[in-house]
């Protein structure tokens, strides 16, 4: 895959919520993995295939959708869309976590089915990215019947999310729990609806089951629509060290309780961002970029930080080697400015104020997959390849 050089970076946004700004304005990719960042004395001596002057703009990290319902290929038969997913890299992101494939008409619903869905989902996304999107799908949704021994082939067929608990016939504690323990058993990471209802089927998920079957990662805590009960969302904040997603489509007083209550409690590395799209609420390409900007210019997070929840942070709670910008991780990488018109000074400041940032160019294992975006509004300023 060669060599690549970014250079003139003006900020470099680091995607790990413990150190988010870097006192850096280099990077070297090789073979599709970050080498080095530094100053440009990490390019000596090195042999440069292809050099990216990004004249003073942001660097950050790859966004991470994790809340994505996707079917098979880039479309959506909820919204009856195609081409979302490749639409949604022009908005920065370059990976996506299935919270679970409902929308395929007649989903199966037994456990042999209901296998054979996550298995086609999770192999379909691995042999196809859309547009360069790394869409990590085929999560499977629990139904009645399901036994350990179906862990453990769905764990051999490479199969390693569990749908979010709630969206199928498996949701009370007792029918839950067992099953959540043979995830663990086999290494899968675990999703859970919360709050009310969001498509016929679905059902309200209280906190008190949640603690109860112990999930790896709260879904939509601010609603997928409906959010819980501000009571509710403190309980399980407060009683529980699970992930916390906050998604676009859902309840934003809610998503704002979330923040100031993981903000007071220093526990931000908790906080991660999703869309929970192809919704009833639509396709939001832009959705990503609007989390961003919601949470900093009206709830007060340092926008650096909240990239980090929109990347490093969803990185690690699924284990992916993605989402920080730091040697030998894969070079998923955005670079944004403030956009033309905006008072911001650049995609920071943006963020701060409210406005979305224009999206200059967005790098895919070290590949350039899109420029100048067709989503966002234009950048200030334009990198240039060499």
């Amino acid at each position: 895959m060669g060599s690549l050089a970014i250079t003139n970076i003006g900020t470099l946004v680091s995607g790990n919520i413990n150190k988010p700004l870097l006192d850096a304005d280099t990077v070297l990719v090789k073979n599709g993995k970050i080498a080095a960042v530094g100053g440009s004395e990490i390019l000596a001596g090195e042999q440069i295939d292809k050099s990216i002057d990004a004249r003073g703009i942001t660097l950050t990290p790859g966004l991470i959708d994790s809340h994505a319902h996707p079917v098979l290929g880039d479309f959506s038969p909820r919204q009856k869309m195609l081409d979302y997913i490749e639409s949604s890299l022009h908005g920065g992101v370059t990976s996506m976590i299935s919270a679970g494939e409902p929308h395929l008409p007649g989903r199966p619903k037994d456990p042999t089915g209901v296998k054979a869905l996550a298995i086609l989902a999770a192999r379909s996304f691995t042999n196809a990215r859309p547009g360069g999107v790394k869409v990590h799908a085929g999560a499977l949704i629990l139904e009645q019947g399901l036994t350990e021994a179906d862990f453990a082939e769905l764990q051999q067929a490479g199969v390693w999310l569990v749908g979010e608990i709630g969206l199928g016939g498996v949701r009370n504690p007792e029918d839950a729990a067992p099953m959540v323990d043979w995830a663990h058993k086999y290494g899968f990471k675990v999703m859970m609806h919360t709050g009310g209802t969001s498509i016929p089927g679905s059902s309200t998920i209280t906190a008190e089951q949640v603690l109860a079957i112990k999930p790896d990662v709260v879904s939509h805590i601010n609603g997928g629509t409906t959010a819980a009960a501000p009571i509710e969302i403190e309980k399980i904040i407060e009683l529980s060290d699970f992930a916390i997603e906050v998604v676009q489509c859902g309840n934003q007083k809610a998503a704002l309780q979330a923040l100031e209550l993981l903000t007071g409690r220093n526990e931000l590395a908790r906080l991660i961002m999703g869309n929970d799209a192809p919704s009833g609420t639509g396709i939001i390409p832009l959705g990503m970029l609007r989390n961003l900007a919601f949470l900093a210019s009206v709830g007060g997070m340092e926008p650096a930080a909240a990239f980090a929840a929109a990347s490093g942070n969803t990185a690690r709670v699924f284990g992916l080697t993605t989402g920080v910008i730091e040697p030998g991780r894969d070079a998923d990488l955005v670079l944004m400015d403030a956009p033309m018109g905006s008072y911001g000074k650049d995609a920071l400041e943006a963020l701060a104020v409210g406005d979305l940032p224009g999206v200059a160019m967005v790098i895919v294992d070290g590949e350039v997959k899109a420029g100048i975006s067709r989503n966002t509004p234009p950048p200030t300023r334009e990198p240039v390849v060499k």
